[in-house]
């Protein structure tokens, strides 16, 4: 008699559960400090405790999700230090990539940031969070992949992972009534093919919104 193994199964599961998980805490579907089990996601998601297990054990790896001492998981609560430290790294390594996209910069890559602005603008108007947050890192991978760097680019994104949820928490402190201005700088940036400026307006543009919040206090 075969035996047909249900190791590869899993895999999949696990792999297709991490990936919806990570998105959702990139983007702000979760917010700081919310609790997640075993159980819990696994009745969710219609899955097995295994697939759970190793999708959190992974997150954790990553700083997305933070483990205590007594096995509970959640979002991370970011300090006014980490948030600080993190918009540090955004500030340096941010820029790099856009500085090393920016001779593959070409109209269609111009005309797709513009779309992808108008979205942003549009959840902006509709007050839409996780769409706002969604569209705005869309902007900003769309233009780093184009750096061709993807080790820098995935240092990126993991600080984004760490910083989903507190950026979540700042679009309800911070009342947006229009997209980021600094979006139309790199835009101008882009087209003059002006690096100082576009380093400039990358700067300013990650690093504004969490130092505001680092600032105040939350």
């Amino acid at each position: 008699m075969t035996t047909i193994s249900t190791r590869p199964i899993e895999t999949a599961a696990h792999d297709r559960l991490y990936r919806l998980l990570r998105q959702q805490i990139m983007v702000g579907e979760m917010l700081p400090g919310q609790a997640l089990t075993l159980r819990g996601l696994a009745k969710q998601y219609g899955v097995s405790m295994t697939p759970v297990r190793e999708s959190l054990r992974r997150l954790v790896a990553e700083g997305a999700l933070t483990l205590t001492a007594s096995g509970r998981v959640s979002t991370p609560e970011l300090s006014n230090e980490r948030i600080e430290e993190l918009a540090t790294l955004r500030s340096l390594i941010e820029p790099e990539l856009a500085a090393r996209a920016l001779p593959r910069a070409h109209f269609a890559l111009i005309d797709r940031l513009s779309a992808i602005n108008t979205a942003n603008a549009e959840a902006v108007a509709k007050h839409d969070a996780v769409s706002y947050i969604r569209t705005n890192l869309d902007f900003h991978r769309t233009l780093y992949l184009r750096a061709q760097s993807p080790a820098i680019l995935a240092v990126a994104e993991t600080v984004w992972l760490q910083l989903g949820p507190t950026m979540r928490a700042l679009y309800g402190r911070v009342q947006r009534n229009e997209p980021p201005r600094h979006h139309r700088m790199i835009l101008s940036a882009l087209r003059a093919g002006d690096e100082p400026a576009l380093r400039l307006a990358v700067r300013a543009d990650v690093t504004s919104g969490l130092r505001h919040l680092s600032q105040r206090g939350w």
